[in-house]
């Protein structure tokens, strides 16, 4: 009787007891373990309390024969051993810490590289239902995102904060770089709601904030005003990483004092360093990156902040590089720590926009071909969500793995190592790049971070599940585990 009634409320009884595979007996809690009085985001997880976990059991791991099962045992925050899965063991059910992951797909979490925390989900918010996209280009989408940073709130800002958050993490994510603009429409406001965020959601997410300069900070009226923000801004506790947008400014040699400003500033507060950079076709255009690498060198950046990371995103202009020049790139590149993150969401979106008078029939794109700059020239790189949301980026999930997906088309990867690869620029890469690593490989060892996701078997009777890496980036699953540091912070994604 209660079954039947609960079908005629539109709940499949049966199908909610299919999946029920990583047993979760605690009680609901926010992911951020912080009661904010929100309504939960659009794709939220099932909330979980941050249970410690101690032995997940009968995974199937990447690198390994995908008819193997395995036991990860967990001590605090480390993966302790990896041994082969025993049916026979004395059955442990009663045990909260211990968690019955049979024929469930485990890999190490993922990471969002670059995210714009603050300009996240302008489409689907009515506050902003009047700012639509007409157009579709670059300068609109800078148009309407100043028109929408005029009317930022901090419960605004917070609220889709954590829509991105909870969705994030709900997809695997457990460390992210997140955006978070400076300038003289927004003051602080984006800075403070980033800063209360990544206090409030510590236990389920590492978020770095990086200050993050999108407007000039050499040309226009209130370009002194935005640069003396920044500076202030990356004094502030909580601020990882100094952030700017050098293609902005009115001319090349702005550009230039732009990059020259982002380096010394970086360096001087001990901060990573992360640049917008090259976002064109245009091979009648010198690549900045070149700049930008020889002003790291000059200002000494290995001796002075070595441990601390160099990123460069979009740099679609790198696309038109003949072999030799990637390979003059690699050289010149030399010991710096940089990585390259491909952002082809937004690229293509943005990309080769036709004029009305071309017809509409050629449409050049361009996003960094990531895997074959790892695999071909040693060039350190990774991939990621950017914009959710907005005019920059209207299609497109909080989810990592969509872009991996993505990827396989984008790049035309699909072979096994091309599935590893993707993968690993949706997570190790992408956290060694921001300076997140936590001695996790995609084979799974002994002795790294358990910052891991789970995909349980999809359907009922454990139908259509993923048992490796290549069936994980061609087509996602949508259930998820997440667990950070060996604590499960949250449980079985559906969208």
């Amino acid at each position: 009787m209660a079954a039947d009634f609960l079908k005629q409320h539109g709940v499949d009884l049966q199908e909610e007891i299919s999946k029920v595979q990583f047993n979760d007996t605690s009680a609901p809690e926010l992911l951020g373990g912080t009661k904010h009085g929100q309504p939960n985001a659009p794709n939220a997880p099932t909330r979980v309390s941050h249970q410690q976990i101690t032995k997940i059991k009968g995974v199937i791991l990447p690198c390994r024969a995908p008819d193997s099962r395995w036991d990860v045992f967990i001590e605090g925050e480390t993966i302790a051993s990896i041994k082969p899965y025993d049916p026979y063991s004395v059955p442990d059910d009663s045990d909260p810490s211990i968690i019955n992951g049979y024929n469930s797909f485990l890999a190490p979490s993922l990471c969002h590289p670059h995210i714009h925390l603050d300009k996240c989900f302008l489409l689907s918010d009515p506050k902003y239902a009047d700012l639509s996209i007409e157009k579709g280009d670059f300068a609109e989408a800078l148009s309407l995102t100043s028109q929408a940073k005029a009317r930022f709130t901090t419960d605004d800002l917070e609220r889709r904060g954590r829509w991105l958050i909870e969705e994030s993490v709900a997809a695997g994510v457990t460390c992210m770089r997140a955006f978070v603009e400076i300038d003289a429409t927004v003051g602080f406001k984006c800075l403070d709601a980033g800063l209360k965020l990544k206090e409030e959601y510590r236990d389920a997410c590492e978020i770095q904030i990086c200050a993050f300069a999108q407007d000039p900070v050499f040309s226009g009226e209130s370009a002194g005003e935005g640069r003396s923000l920044m500076e202030e801004a990356v004094r502030r506790e909580g601020v990882d990483v100094v952030g700017s947008t050098p293609y902005v400014e009115a001319d090349e040699d702005l550009m230039r004092k732009n990059i020259d400003w982002a380096v010394e500033t970086a360096i001087q507060f001990g901060k990573h360093l992360d640049l917008h950079l090259d976002y064109n076709l245009d091979e009648k255009k010198e690549p900045t990156v070149y700049y930008v690498i020889d002003a790291l060198h000059g200002q000494h950046w290995m001796h002075k902040n070595r441990d601390k990371k160099i990123v460069l995103g979009h740099c679609t202009r790198l696309t038109l590089f003949s072999r030799d020049q990637w390979l003059a790139l690699r050289a010149r590149i030399d010991n710096l720590s940089i990585s390259f993150v491909g952002l082809p969401t937004s690229d293509l979106f943005m990309m080769g926009k036709p004029s009305a008078a071309d017809g509409g029939g050629e449409r050049v794109r361009g996003t960094l071909q990531v895997p074959q700059m790892i695999q071909q020239y040693d060039i350190e790189g990774a991939i990621s969500v950017n914009n959710v949301g907005n005019a920059f980026t209207p299609q497109g999930s909080c989810d990592p793995l969509s872009i991996a997906s993505l990827g396989v088309g984008v790049y035309q990867a699909g072979t096994k190592r091309d599935a590893e690869i993707l993968y690993e620029c949706i997570s190790v890469r992408a956290k060694e790049a921001i300076g997140c690593g936590d001695g996790t490989a995609v084979a799974m060892i002994d002795g790294g971070v358990a910052n891991l996701v789970g995909f349980p078997q999809e359907g009922s009777n454990g139908r259509r599940g993923r048992k490796t890496l290549q069936e994980l980036i061609y087509d996602p699953p949508k259930r998820r585990n997440t667990f950070r540091k060996g604590l499960l912070v949250s449980s079985e994604m559906t969208q």
